[in-house]
């Protein structure tokens, strides 16, 4: 099992549920940091002192309060630990619900795991780290099904720009000007019309805010 592990959790009661769940995995030597600044500080004194730690559990958000803090959020934090432990795993524990945010942190960030914080969750944090030690990339199975159904639609790049557009108050019948500036073909309107109708039709959705929202609630714009 795993030796030295690090956790990266700003609120209380989430560290004292992590502290029980790796106490019941018989895993005792783990060090508990409120802020990300901290969670790195930690990182480096291990390397001085050639005692690496082997895993990092890490929240995606932490509350900003009166202490200046270099690295504010979880994706940052993941991102600096692995340059300074490439080998280091990494298991997010968060509240985060969209599907768009999870799949990323897995092709973005490489992470190993991810529960999310809700009831059962200590189980599933057993979970992950038993199959993330043995090298097994852990995620939940109702989360595995609302990633598997998010990759279903197969969003392009080109369907994110538009939709991305939209969200910012571009009008449609102004997108393929930005098409056209930016580069980015097709750019004609008719165009953009029919990718915004046929993304519309297939997500079953009847106007662009509610393709915007959406895409909002998948997590990938």
């Amino acid at each position: 099992m795993f030796k030295k592990i690090l956790i990266a959790e700003d609120h209380e009661s989430s560290s004292i549920s992590v502290q029980k769940t790796l106490e019941d995995l018989h895993i005792f030597h783990a060090d508990y940091v409120y802020y990300c600044d901290d969670a790195v500080a930690k990182v480096k004194k291990s390397i001085r002192e050639n005692d690496l730690y082997d895993l990092l559990i890490t929240d995606l958000s932490f509350d900003e309060d009166h202490r200046e803090q270099n690295i504010k959020e979880g994706k940052e934090l993941i991102r600096e630990a692995r340059e300074l432990i490439p080998n280091l795993k990494v298991i997010v524990f968060s509240g985060e619900h969209k599907s768009g945010v999870i799949d990323s942190l897995f092709n973005e960030y490489n992470i190993n795991g991810f529960v999310r914080k809700a009831r059962n969750d200590s189980k599933e944090l057993k979970k992950a780290i038993a199959s993330v030690y043995v090298n097994e990339n852990y995620l939940p199975l109702d989360l595995k099904q609302e990633v598997k159904k998010l990759n279903s639609y197969e969003f392009a790049s080109y369907d994110i720009t538009l939709v991305s557009l939209l969200s910012q108050g571009v009008l449609q019948k102004n997108i393929p000007t930005y098409l056209q500036n930016n580069n980015i073909k097709p750019n004609s309107l008719s165009s953009v019309e029919k990718r915004l109708n046929s993304l519309k039709e297939n997500l079953n959705v009847a106007s662009n805010e509610q393709l915007v929202a959406f895409c909002k609630d998948l997590g990938i714009i």
